[in-house]
């Protein structure tokens, strides 16, 4: 059987600050296949953004990895060295950034930094084969390829978004690492990027890992789907049976807090309290002080991350006896 394409290992990610500790994502252990795409799912500030970023080293100080391993094909990304990191990213690692007016330079043009992004890896390529490649990446995200000669501040929230998809998508990467890519797109162009990323993933075995807060878009688009709260994993398991059957109160409510459009429906659904303080977290599990069906072991002690049956994984009391 082949390796994964991304293997971690108990990875913990610590925010030294002025009043302690953050800890921001600890003990992580999941497998990504060459070809699957895995949803992470959670509220804000759960850790999903900050563990997409350290899978490329990107993490800003104070942020440090603690412990773990992230194998890319057997390779662990925790000790490489930089020049290593920079053939890496963008060439076998992509990531689709949340943020594209933060992450688009101001001062150049869509063409430049196409180029620039082709060019670290390709040291040949000239500026007008990049434009052409460019230019046939933005026709496949729905933009007109005369807008290559544009900046930043003349295009739409949505396209600014798309021409980041482009970005990591132009030199056609093993993996790409979305984080919440479709928050400015409209319905109609959110559809289309599916549609694309669906083409990708069959015509170059492409793998994802999709971050983001919309269940129904992570429902359509992955195979499985990893439940983060305070930094942990809480579930792990098909998308089909995480929302046909969830096991951990915390997916349950997560999942119980989306609009439904069954006419009786009189309310939504919501969880009671707020998210830990990851500096001084909660005592056992960290959902205990919200969850409905906390017992005295949950206050007391930490659940581990358990295989249920075929490969569906629960980090909590209840199942864990």
């Amino acid at each position: 059987m082949d390796k994964p394409i991304l293997d971690v290992r108990n990875l913990s990610i610590d925010y030294p600050i002025s009043i302690g500790t953050v800890e921001a994502v600890r003990d992580v252990s999941f497998t990504l296949e060459k070809g699957e795409a895995l949803g992470l799912v959670g509220e804000s500030g759960c850790g999903k953004s900050t563990l997409g970023l350290a899978f490329l080293q990107l993490l800003r100080a104070p942020g440090r990895i603690i412990d773990g391993q992230i194998l890319y094909h057997g390779n662990d990304i925790v000790t490489m060295k930089n020049d290593a990191l920079m053939k890496m990213r963008g060439r076998n690692i992509a990531m689709v950034f949340q943020n594209p007016l933060t992450s688009l330079d101001p001062l150049y043009s869509i063409e430049d930094q196409f180029y620039e992004t082709m060019k670290q890896h390709e040291p040949k390529i000239t500026k007008a084969e990049a434009a052409e490649k460019a230019g046939k990446v933005l026709e496949d995200l729905s933009i007109d390829k005369k807008r290559l000669y544009e900046y930043p501040h003349q295009l739409s929230g949505g396209m600014r978004q798309r021409i980041m998809i482009g970005l990591g998508l132009i030199l056609n990467p093993d993996l790409l690492i979305a984080d919440e890519p479709t928050t400015s797109l409209d319905v109609i162009v959110e559809a289309g990027f599916i549609d694309l990323l669906a083409k990708l993933r069959r015509e170059y075995n492409l793998s994802i890992i999709l971050i983001s807060h919309n269940l129904g878009l992570v429902a359509e688009m992955v195979d499985r789907i990893a439940v983060m709260y305070g930094g942990k994993i809480m579930e792990l398991g098909t998308a089909e049976d995480i929302f046909g059957k969830p096991l951990h109160p915390y997916t349950e409510g997560l999942i119980g807090c989306v609009p439904n459009i069954k006419l009786d429906q009189k309310s939504l659904v919501s969880m009671p309290g707020s998210p830990p303080d990851l500096v001084n977290p909660p005592k056992g599990c960290r959902f205990s002080p919200r969850c409905p069906k906390c017992m005295d072991i949950c206050r007391e002690k930490e659940p581990e991350l358990k295989t249920k049956e075929k490969g569906r994984q629960v980090s909590c009391w209840l199942y864990n006896k």
